[in-house]
C-alpha cells in the first residue's frame, strides 16, 4: 500500500479493528474511525486517529457522512455469542442494515477498495471430517437452522455478503469479503470474552480451563499480524465481489485440543482442562462444526502465515503479563 492514504474503519474499537488502526497509523496513513463510543475509542486508539461517533444503522446519519477516503474496512458488528442469543433482532440489524449503509456510503464516496469483514460461521455445519478444506464457494453448503435465534449471526453474515456481491455487480462498488478465522495474539484485552481469551486467562491464573461444550467443534485460527496482512492484501489485490478465507491451515484443531495447547503453552501443563456443560446453553455457543478452512485462494494472492497456535498463545501471554494477569510464576 502507498504511504499517506486515508482509511475509513468501522468497528474500530473491536480487537482486530483497533489493531488495524494502530498498524495503519504506524505506517504513516490517516485513519477515520467510525465508532459507537467516542470515549472508548479515545482510550483504545492512537491520538492520531480521527474519531467519529455514528450509528451505522441510522440511515439519515449515514447519508450525511461525506468523508474522503481511499479505502474502507467494515468491521462493525455485534460478535458476542451471548448477545446473539439474547438480542437476535439487534444483532441482525447491526449486520445487515449497517452493511448496506456502509456500501451506500462507498457508492457515493467511490473509494479505491472496500473490505467487508465476514465470518467462518457463514459455512454452517459443513462437515470436513474427511480432511477436506472448505473453499469460498461452499459457504452456502452447510446447514444453518433458520428458526434458531442464535442463527441471526451466520444468516446475517450470509445476507451481508450477498449485499456486497449485489453492490459490486450492480453499482460497481469495489468491495471484497474477508471470512476471518478466530484471530488473536498480541493486543488482546484482558476482559475479552471469547473462548481463547477465557482459556488464556484461566491458565495465566493457574485455574483449570473449563469447557462449556464437549470441545469437539473444529476451530480455525490465525495470528493477529497474519490476519492484518491478509486484510490489506485483499484490499489491494482481491477481486471485487469475491470472498477470501483468512485462516492459518496449520492451526486447525478441535476446541478441546486448543484448550490443552493453551494449558501447556501458558501454564506449562500445571492446569487441567475440564468440562461443565449447562443444560440451557446460556453462553450461546454455536453448534458443533467440523469446518476446516482452506486459505489457498488468499495464498494465491501472495499471503503466507507466519505464526502457529502455540506462538499465538505465547503472544497473548505477553499481553496478559502487561495487563497484570499472572499466577504464582506460571507466566
Amino acid at each position: 500500500m502507498e504511504v499517506g492514504k486515508t482509511y475509513l474503519v468501522t468497528g474500530a474499537t473491536g480487537y482486530i479493528g483497533s489493531m488495524l488502526v494502530r498498524r495503519l497509523i504506524h505506517e504513516g496513513h490517516q485513519v477515520v474511525a467510525l465508532v459507537r463510543s467516542k470515549a472508548k475509542a479515545r482510550i483504545l486508539l492512537p491520538e492520531e486517529a480521527e474519531i467519529l461517533a455514528v450509528d451505522l444503522t441510522d440511515d439519515d446519519a449515514m447519508r450525511d457522512l461525506h468523508i474522503f477516503c481511499d479505502y474502507i474496512v467494515h468491521f462493525a458488528s455485534i460478535t458476542v455469542s451471548a448477545e446473539m442469543r439474547a438480542h437476535p433482532a439487534e444483532v441482525t440489524q447491526s449486520i445487515v442494515n449497517a452493511t448496506q449503509n456502509v456500501l451506500e456510503m462507498a457508492r457515493r464516496l467511490r473509494p479505491k477498495s472496500v473490505v467487508y469483514i465476514s465470518s467462518m460461521e457463514v459455512y454452517g455445519d459443513l462437515d470436513c471430517s474427511d480432511g477436506h478444506r472448505a473453499l469460498e464457494d461452499e459457504a452456502g453448503c452447510g446447514k444453518v437452522d433458520v428458526l434458531a435465534a442464535r442463527s441471526c449471526y451466520p444468516l446475517g453474515k450470509r445476507m451481508a455478503e450477498n449485499i456486497c456481491a449485489a453492490y459490486a455487480m450492480e453499482y460497481k462498488v469495489p468491495v471484497k469479503i474477508a471470512r476471518l478465522a478466530q484471530t488473536f495474539g498480541h493486543g488482546v484485552l484482558p476482559d475479552d470474552r471469547r473462548v481463547f481469551a477465557q482459556f488464556a486467562r484461566s491458565a495465566a491464573k493457574g485455574e483449570d480451563i473449563v469447557l462449556h461444550t464437549e470441545g469437539k467443534s473444529m476451530g480455525n485460527y490465525c495470528a493477529i499480524e497474519d490476519t492484518l496482512a491478509g486484510l490489506l492484501l485483499i484490499l489491494e489485490k482481491g477481486r471485487d465481489g469475491e470472498a477470501y478465507n483468512v485462516a492459518n491451515e496449520a492451526t486447525t484443531m478441535t476446541i478441546r485440543e486448543m484448550a490443552e495447547l493453551a494449558a501447556d503453552a501458558i501454564a506449562k501443563g500445571q492446569v487441567r482442562v475440564t468440562v461443565d456443560i449447562p443444560a440451557d446453553n446460556r453462553y450461546g455457543y454455536a453448534a458443533d462444526t467440523g469446518l476446516r478452512l482452506s486459505s489457498q485462494k488468499l495464498r494465491d494472492l501472495g499471503w503466507k502465515p507466519t505464526k502457529d497456535l502455540r506462538q499465538m498463545f505465547l503472544d497473548l501471554k505477553e499481553s496478559l503479563e502487561e495487563a497484570g494477569v499472572a499466577h504464582n510464576g506460571a507466566i
